[in-house]
C-alpha cells in the first residue's frame, strides 16, 4: 500500500459517517499494519471470513469497496392498486359496509376487514400503519358541519362571491355585522414569558355591569373598519349604523353584505334602504364564513382581547378603539377572497363536509 493510500485511509476512518464504511476502512488499515486475520477478526468482533473478503474487495476494486451497496431491502407485498384501495377503504366508516358493531375502524379491524374481503393477504397492524402513513392518511379528530337549509345557497354565494370579484361601479361593497356580547371578564390568551412562569389573569367571580356590542362595518375598497359599541344590538341600533355608512359615502350605492339576523331584515331597515340607495345583500343560512368581515373579528379578538383582565367597558372600548386605528393606519384594499377554495367550483352544495 503506497503511502498516499494510507493517508487516504486514515482520513476515510476520521471522517466516516456510515458504520459500514468505518468498520471496512479500519480492517484495510490494520491489515496494512501487519496485523493478521485472527488478530482483526477479535479487535473487531466479526468473523473471519468477513475480514478476508474485506480485504480481498480492497485489492481487486480498490477504494470502491469500501462503500456499502444498499440492495433496497425485500420487495413490496402489497402493490400500488392494493395501496390505494386500503387508503379509499381506511377513509370510509365502517357503516359504509354495513359493519353495525362499531362506528370507527381500529389497525386490527381495518387489517381484518381488508383480508375478508380480499383487498390483501394476511397484512400486520405496523404493515398497515406504514401504507396509511405512506398515504397521508392519518388519524383525525372528527368535526361537525352545519349544512344550509336555504335552497338558494348556490345562488347567494356566487352573488357574494361576485361582488368580492368585481365590485359595482356605481357604488361600494361593505360587509356589517355584530362582534360580541363582550363582558367583563379576564380572558385567556398567548404571551411570552419565562418559562414555567405562565403570565396570571385576576379571576373574575362576578360579572356585573352588562355586555357591550360592538357593530362593525368593513370596507372593502379601502380594507378600513367603521364601528360603534352599543349595549343593544337592536334594530335601531343597526339602523343607526347604515345612515352613519350612508353619510360616509354619499351619491354612492352601498352593497351591504349581512347575515339573517332578525334586526337586519326589520321592516323599518328594509323600508329606509329602499329609499336611500342601500342594497342588503343577505348570505345564505349557515353561511357567515362567506362574510369577510368574520376573519377581522377574530384578528381583533386575538390581538385586542385574549390576554386582558379589563375592569370597565370604557377601559375594554378604548383597547378596541386603539386596535382599529392601527389596523386603520395599515389597511390595504381587500382582495382575493379565498382563492383556490373547491367552494369557488360549486355548483350543487355540499350537504355535508367532504
Amino acid at each position: 500500500m503506497s503511502t498516499a493510500e494510507g493517508r487516504r485511509l486514515q482520513r476515510i476512518s476520521r471522517t466516516a459517517k456510515d458504520p459500514v464504511k468505518l468498520r471496512r476502512t479500519i480492517v484495510v488499515l490494520m491489515s496494512a499494519q501487519g496485523r493478521t486475520v485472527k488478530d482483526i477478526a477479535t479487535l473487531m468482533q466479526v468473523g473471519e471470513d468477513y475480514v478476508r473478503e474485506v480485504i480481498q474487495a480492497f485489492n481487486e476494486r480498490g477504494f470502491d469497496a469500501l462503500d456499502p451497496k444498499w440492495s433496497g431491502g425485500r420487495p413490496r407485498t402489497v402493490n400500488d392498486e392494493v395501496r390505494e384501495r386500503i387508503w379509499l377503504i381506511a377513509r370510509t366508516s365502517p357503516a359504509d359496509w354495513k359493519i353495525t358493531a362499531f362506528s370507527t375502524w381500529s389497525l386490527s379491524k381495518l387489517a381484518e376487514h381488508l383480508v375478508k374481503h380480499k383487498v390483501t393477504a394476511a397484512i400486520s397492524r405496523e404493515t398497515l400503519r406504514r401504507i396509511l402513513r405512506a398515504g397521508k392518511v392519518s388519524w383525525k379528530i372528527t368535526t361537525t358541519w352545519k349544512a344550509s337549509t336555504d335552497p338558494e345557497f348556490i345562488a347567494k354565494m356566487h352573488r357574494i362571491l361576485a361582488l368580492y370579484d368585481t365590485p359595482p361601479a356605481d357604488g361600494r361593497v361593505i360587509c356589517v355585522d355584530e362582534f360580541g356580547p363582550l363582558n367583563l371578564m379576564p380572558r385567556k390568551g398567548k404571551a411570552w414569558g419565562a418559562v414555567r412562569r405562565p403570565r396570571g389573569l385576576r379571576t373574575a367571580y362576578n360579572l356585573h355591569n352588562g355586555v357591550r356590542h360592538v357593530l362593525t362595518a368593513l370596507d372593502l375598497a379601502t380594507g378600513k373598519l367603521y364601528y360603534r359599541i352599543r349595549p343593544c344590538k337592536r334594530w335601531r341600533e343597526f339602523l343607526d349604523l347604515l345612515k352613519a355608512l350612508r353619510a360616509r359615502w354619499p351619491g354612492e350605492k352601498l352593497y351591504v353584505v349581512l347575515d339573517n339576523f332578525s334586526p337586519h331584515k326589520h321592516a323599518k331597515v328594509r323600508a329606509w334602504a329602499a329609499v336611500h340607495q342601500v342594497e342588503l345583500v343577505f348570505l345564505p343560512t349557515f353561511g357567515s364564513w362567506l362574510n369577510w368581515i368574520e376573519a377581522e373579528f377574530a384578528a381583533l379578538r386575538y390581538f385586542a382581547l385574549n390576554g386582558t383582565g379589563h375592569r370597565s367597558h370604557d377601559e375594554q372600548s378604548a383597547a378596541i378603539a386603539a386596535y382599529i386605528r392601527w389596523r386603520n393606519a395599515r389597511a390595504e384594499p381587500k382582495t382575493n377572497f379565498a382563492p383556490g377554495s373547491p367552494v369557488r367550483q360549486w355548483t350543487e352544495y355540499l350537504a355535508k363536509a367532504a
